[in-house]
């Protein structure tokens, strides 16, 4: 299959390439820069450059590419400013989308997030696709969900659109790793940048190792339409993971506290089980002790 990844050089999608590679697909990658297309090209795909941003760039950048499937691995979280990356995620997404009905393309597989979901009544537990996203006005909660509803609705306007609702993502390339801005922020470095929490609360997060979101992608080419949870099989609190994850990165460990976001309830991942994606790091457990070695 000829497929086009947007995104390509990001954490997920440097990942991403190798697998489709090895897969046998014909695999194209996006690029704002020279020295992303570069390093796109010695992974062994093709590159093209555009910015995502640039509704008529990328137009020409996929048409070139005359992909049978696009691969949407945007992000702009660099800077850790969220603002950025919503405008990303809902312009970005759709000058893709347009872009790929415009050549010609019928599936895309879309990078979304997990944590979007409505509140829970107590002892609902982990979300499941069936739930809503959050309704909330609150900002900058609602800016996110906004954002998150514009990706995945420009998404599903091609007819075999996949969403991929990752959790929180770690290991090379992400917050969390180590040196980090997480393991900065734990050591108590005042200048660390990034979006999340790590306090130690009753917050339910789930997480994703990226090598498991990468997996997920490769596999989603040939999913049903329709959105899927990428999300490892054990939800916790902060107050359990924050810890660990602090040990694992040699940093001291905030001390415990009560409450949390009401939102904050984690997912499950039955559906993507259900097609054979298995994570090969089954809790944040052992993928934190892992990516500390």
């Amino acid at each position: 299959m000829r497929v086009l990844v947007a995104g390509a050089t990001g954490a997920v999608g440097r990942i991403l390439l190798p697998r489709l590679l090895d897969a046998g697909h014909h695999v194209t990658g996006v690029s704002r820069t020279a020295d992303g297309a570069a390093r796109i090209r010695k992974a062994g795909a093709e590159a093209v450059r555009a910015d995502a941003l640039d509704a008529e760039g990328l137009r020409r950048a996929v048409a070139e590419a005359a992909p049978e499937a696009v691969v949407h691995q945007l992000t702009d979280l660099g800077g850790a400013d969220g603002a950025a990356n919503d405008r990303l995620r809902r312009e970005g997404t759709r000058h893709l989308v347009d872009a790929a009905r415009a050549a010609g393309v019928r599936r895309i597989v879309a990078q979304s997030i997990s944590w979007v979901y409505a509140p829970g009544a107590p002892g609902d537990g982990p979300a499941d696709e069936s739930i809503p996203l959050d309704p909330t006005r609150e900002q900058p909660r609602a800016r996110i969900v906004d954002a998150v509803q514009a990706l995945e609705t420009r998404a599903a306007e091609l007819p075999e659109a996949v969403v991929l609702r990752y959790g929180i993502l770690y290991g090379p390339g992400t917050w969390y790793a180590p040196g980090g801005p997480v393991a900065a922020a734990l050591g108590g470095d005042p200048r660390a940048r990034f979006l999340g929490s790590v306090e130690a609360d009753d917050s339910v997060n789930s997480f994703v190792h990226v090598v498991d979101a990468a997996r997920a992608a490769a596999s989603a080419l040939d999913w049903p339409a329709g959105t899927y949870n990428v999300v490892d099989d054990e939800p916790a609190p902060g107050h359990t993971w924050v810890p660990a994850l602090a040990r694992a990165l040699g940093t001291p460990a905030p001390e415990r506290t009560t409450g949390g976001a009401p939102w904050a309830r984690g997912a499950t991942n039955g559906r993507a089980r259900a097609l054979g994606w298995t994570p090969t790091y089954p809790s944040w457990r052992e993928g934190f002790a892992h990516q500390a070695g």
